[in-house]
């Protein structure tokens, strides 16, 4: 047997491919499946089976396109209700690949439509070897219940609870478990760094599975779920139905720096994919950084929407195809070009360039430690905004600082005072810079972004708070 785990950091997000005697089968394809088709080829095999462990919320998945290129038959959970052709998948349903068997289990509570595929070697044993898990069980985690409309995250929970103690921690623990995602997804709220386990040791270590009883399951699982970007339940609609093949995609139109800027005097996206760093240095007045280096098309789809039809300023024109099939990974085709030239020609156009100031900790702390006080208020001096998810700031965090998660950011900025400079901070700088361009696009002129972020903090040995400690430590 052949097994091959492809993993998509961007997205946090794993596929994976299952071959024997000739025959292929690919679980839960990314959007741009020639990734998949080349793996087939050098390895001689014919791609058959397409599956999706459900509808994918936080990624447009490749599915219809690989099979429309491979003659290739999608098997989906038959709670779907999946529009493109398909064979529906009920629990202990298997499809043959080879010598390999794959089984159907159904696994509603992420989805109502969550399967999970056990995977049976016939050439070493007619026992289970692994489990594809899909968003059902993650390392460390499991997957979030509020991504159905049909169904309340209470309910979703419940059924969770279910799936996990009744089907999953029913097989083996020698048996290998292999999810659909892993840290950094939104899907989940604690998954490990790990991209595999197994069935025993995530029933010793998984917080999820350590819940007593099924009403604390769904008390833990529904209480302070992280924000749920928007474009999550339009993707998982897309991938009911199929979405195009990426070759369809219109080529992208080169504007000159004065359309871009006409453009965004109506308001439009201007997103600059260039490293924080050179965004900072210098960038077009109303641009929005978000970086090709992280999670890059997660946050675009949270922060601008799938409908935004941003303008790329990019610093090359490799930079702009990567950003535009990052961009397609998660449902925004429809761009309204790029920048030709990139910010030079914009330089060179003669139109207005912002800087974004930077400060270190150490810096931060010295103006920390001379912000004035008068009847108990500061005034004037520097204030500091954390835009990490909660579980990091409860992790720890500056003493001065005000909480407001960049995940909230599209539901509301956080309100700064005018006569205060504003120091940004991340975990390590990709999330502030963000932050800052979405605050000065917003008109605010008082942000500077704290360089390494909370990282570099810690690192430092400067006081923070910590939980379950004095309400100051220094390391």
């Amino acid at each position: 047997m052949y097994f091959e785990q492809f993993y998509l950091t961007c997205l946090a997000h794993a596929s994976y491919m299952i071959g024997s005697n000739g025959e292929a089968a690919v679980v839960d394809p990314q959007r741009d499946v020639d990734i998949y088709l080349k793996a087939a080829e050098e390895r001689h095999l014919k791609i058959r089976h397409i599956f999706e462990t459900h509808l994918h919320a936080d990624f447009v998945s490749g599915h219809k396109e690989l099979a429309a290129r491979t003659g290739a038959t999608i098997y989906i959970g038959a709670s779907a209700a999946a529009t493109f052709p398909h064979v529906a998948l009920r629990d202990g349903d298997e499809i043959n690949i080879g010598a390999v068997r794959v089984r159907a289990l159904e696994t509603p509570g992420h989805t109502p439509e969550s399967i999970c595929l056990v995977v049976i070697d016939g050439e070493q044993s007619s026992d289970p070897w692994a489990v594809l898990t899909g968003d059902t069980l993650f390392i460390g985690d499991v997957g979030r219940p509020d991504l159905s409309p049909a169904h309340t995250p209470q309910q979703l929970a419940g059924l969770l609870h279910d799936s996990l103690h009744r089907k999953l921690l029913a097989l083996p623990d020698s048996v290998l478990v292999y999810p659909a995602h892993g840290a950094g997804s939104l899907c989940g709220r604690s998954m490990r760094a790990e991209k595999s386990s197994t069935i025993g040791t995530e029933r010793l270590t998984n917080y999820a599975l350590q819940i007593s009883s099924r009403d604390e399951f769904i008390r833990q699982l529904t209480a302070n779920l992280p924000a749920r970007p928007g474009y999550f339940l339009e993707d998982a609609e897309i991938n009911r139905s199929g979405a195009p093949a990426l070759r369809e995609l219109a080529p992208l139109r080169a504007l000159s720096p004065a359309e871009v800027q006409s453009l965004l005097r109506q308001n439009a996206w201007a997103l600059d994919v260039r490293p924080g760093a050179d965004f900072a240095a210098a960038h077009a007045q109303g641009s929005v950084n978000i970086a090709l280096s992280g999670q890059f098309a997660s946050w675009a789809g949270a922060i601008l929407g799938i409908h935004s039809k941003p303008v790329l300023i990019a610093a090359s024109t490799e930079q702009v195809e990567e950003a535009r099939t990052r961009l397609a990974r998660v449902g925004i085709e429809d761009l309204g070009g790029y920048l030709e030239g990139g910010i030079d020609a914009w330089k060179e156009a003669g139109l207005p360039v912002v800087q974004t100031p930077q400060i270190s900790v150490e810096q931060l702390q010295q103006k920390l430690s001379g912000n004035a006080f008068s009847n108990g208020n500061r005034e004037g001096g520097i204030a500091v905004l954390d835009v990490r998810r909660e579980g990091e700031w409860q992790a720890g965090h500056i003493a001065e600082a005000e909480w407001h998660a960049l995940d909230s950011f599209p539901r509301a900025l956080p309100k700064l005072a005018e006569n205060r400079t504003v120091a940004v901070h991340c975990k390590g700088g990709y999330r502030s810079i963000i932050a800052c361009s979405l605050l000065e696009r917003a008109g605010y002129s008082n942000v500077v972004n704290i360089i390494g972020g909370f990282d570099a903090w810690h690192a430092a040995g400067l006081p923070e708070v910590v939980p379950d400690a004095p309400a100051l430590t220094s390391r």
